[in-house]
């Protein structure tokens, strides 16, 4: 039984290799020391150069400037390719190279490429670990193909790698059973696991309580420190094997390295169980199409693991954003016959039932019955910007003078009488649920056909399709969808409160933290251009006049 650590390599995706030289030495010796069989010292991938504070490579050469002199112990060090990301030309013969064998890792679709390549690297000299990424995509008839190549191939070791951390106990028996009956007895058997279900550690305890009778190899990595939910925890691995097995791992080592180094990062940057990545998990998908949902910040778990099961088979764990945003516009835009409640709403606030009166605020009203006005009674919309309270005094006296029908959109605020609420996200209200219990029965809910009430009924469904702007960045940007659909009612002004436009991630956009998003000040101010274009866009747009203050500039206000 062979326990391997991924540190350097796995651990890479957490902080682009950069570790720093004296880290990256610093690990290395300290699993030297610990006398783990197998050290994993980073990426050989010759699209990047060489950096001695990175764990990355860009031919064997290189990984021997960073290690040079250093002694080897009791373990076998070997370096990782991602097949076709570096040329055989860029690896030494073995006699040359401080690397004692090389893991190449290949996806199903180019097994046989990658095995073509795996036998020039045998042919140098290195031991050569062939590693099966996402093992849950290949079925028997693949996974017996895939057998006999590496039957052909006689590697030192082949390793199931369970890259999104989908397998539970019953799976990977099978898998590694197969393998088993499969193999040549002479090459050994390795697992590789992510921690998505939090069973990357029981399930190479699993594997360790039921040995082959061949060389077994399981992954670790010091902290569980590796790409999405991270690996099994080394300490842990080497712990229970010391205690079981009847090895003798020097596990203080490992903690010295995690107290010195490795707490340092996790406290930048977290790794470890998540719940996006239980997302991906239960739903067998890559965890880049749960990231693509949950940031698009509209969407309740439920509606998100409904668009994930819609995904299909082949596309799983090859993630594609055409082909999710594509799944994302279709369950949105679930189609409704709105004409009736369209009339209803537009009555109800263009109507002759609307109060006529006479504005006393100049900037918005003067002259108003002069020009020819049809409905002298504008709509005031309430966002979620900081300004809805900041300013709150220039609201008020604006309600005060004005007596605009006012709107809240995507939220409730706090200390406004209102006279409609507009939901077209779904997320927004799943945490307006308990509030919406307390809303006056009087004050009608109107939301977008996108979103499915979970209580109270929604007195107005709009089709959520018809109020897109299909050439805007966000299509949905609900400011655009009110002031289209006022401006197909005839309204002629607009005023607007708490719509503050984006500032950069430092700064908080939103009255409510858990609406917050985090981008740079380049993507807000794409997100801002992205408003402001939309809004030109629109025909018949009605005046727009800004009560509070706002980072859009638009033209014509």
């Amino acid at each position: 039984m062979l326990l391997l650590d991924c540190t350097l390599r796995d651990g890479g995706y957490i902080n682009d290799w950069e570790f720093g030289y004296d880290n990256i030495i610093n690990i290395y010796e300290r699993l030297i020391s610990a006398e783990i069989d197998i050290v994993e010292v980073g990426f050989i991938d010759a699209r990047r150069k060489y950096d001695g504070n990175r764990s990355i490579f860009p031919d064997t050469a290189s990984v021997g400037r960073t290690f040079e002199n250093l002694g080897k112990g009791k373990s076998i060090i070997v370096g990782m390719i991602d097949y076709g990301t570096c040329p055989i030309e860029n690896l030494q013969e073995q006699k040359e190279s401080f690397l004692d064998g090389i893991r190449v890792i290949f996806k199903k679709e180019k097994m046989h490429e990658a095995i073509v390549f795996c036998r020039q690297v045998k042919e140098k000299g290195y031991k050569v670990f062939a590693q099966a990424v996402s093992i849950t995509s290949y079925d028997d008839e693949n996974f017996q193909e895939l057998l006999t190549l590496i039957n052909g191939l006689e590697p030192y070791a082949f390793s199931l790698v369970d890259t999104y951390g989908l397998l539970h106990r019953g799976d990977l028996q099978r898998y590694m059973q197969m393998a088993d009956e499969g193999l040549k007895p002479e090459i050994g058997l390795g697992y590789h696991a992510h921690n998505n279900f939090q069973l990357a550690y029981s399930n190479c305890i699993e594997l360790l309580e039921n040995p082959l009778k061949r060389n077994m190899l399981v992954d670790g990595s010091l902290y569980g420190m590796g790409k999405s939910a991270g690996n099994a925890p080394i300490e842990l691995l080497s712990h229970y094997m010391n205690d079981h097995c009847g090895k003798e791992y020097h596990v203080n080592q490992l903690l010295e390295a995690i107290d010195v180094t490795i707490l340092d990062i996790y406290h930048k940057t977290p790794w470890g169980y998540a719940f996006k990545f239980y997302l991906s998990a239960a739903n067998d998908c890559h965890p880049n199409y749960v990231t693509y949902l949950q940031e698009k910040r509209k969407l309740s778990v439920k509606s998100i693991s409904e668009i994930l099961d819609k995904i299909a088979p082949e596309k799983k764990l090859l993630y594609d954003a055409d082909y999710i945003e594509r799944l994302y516009l279709r369950y949105q835009a679930r189609e409704c016959e709105d004409k009736t409640d369209r009339e209803k709403l537009k009555a109800l606030w263009t109507g002759d039932k609307v109060e006529r009166i006479v504005f006393s605020q100049p900037q918005i009203c003067a002259q108003r019955k002069e020009h020819g006005y049809k409905n002298e009674r504008p709509v005031l919309l309430l966002g979620p910007g900081t300004n809805i309270y900041a300013q709150k005094d220039k609201v008020d006296v604006c309600i005060r003078e004005s007596n605009p029908i006012v709107i809240a959109v995507n939220f409730l605020p706090e200390g406004f009488f209102i006279d409609g609420l507009f939901i077209s996200n779904a997320k927004r209200y799943v945490q307006m649920s308990r509030k919406l219990v307390r809303l006056p029965e009087k004050v009608p809910v109107i939301a977008t056909s996108n979103v499915t009430s979970a209580g109270r009924p929604f007195d107005y469904v709009l089709n959520y399709s018809a109020l897109l702007d299909e050439k805007a960045w966000i299509v949905d940007n609900p400011l655009i969808m009110m002031i289209k659909l006022l401006g197909q009612f005839g309204v002629e002004d607009i005023l607007l409160a708490g719509f503050d436009g984006f500032g950069e991630a430092e700064t908080a956009n939103y009255v409510n933290e858990n609406m917050e998003h985090a981008f740079t000040k380049e993507k807000a101010m794409q997100l801002n251009r992205d408003v402001e274009e939309a809004v030109g866009r629109l025909e018949n747009r009605p005046k727009l006049h800004f009560i509070t203050d706002t980072l859009y500039q638009i033209e014509g206000i």
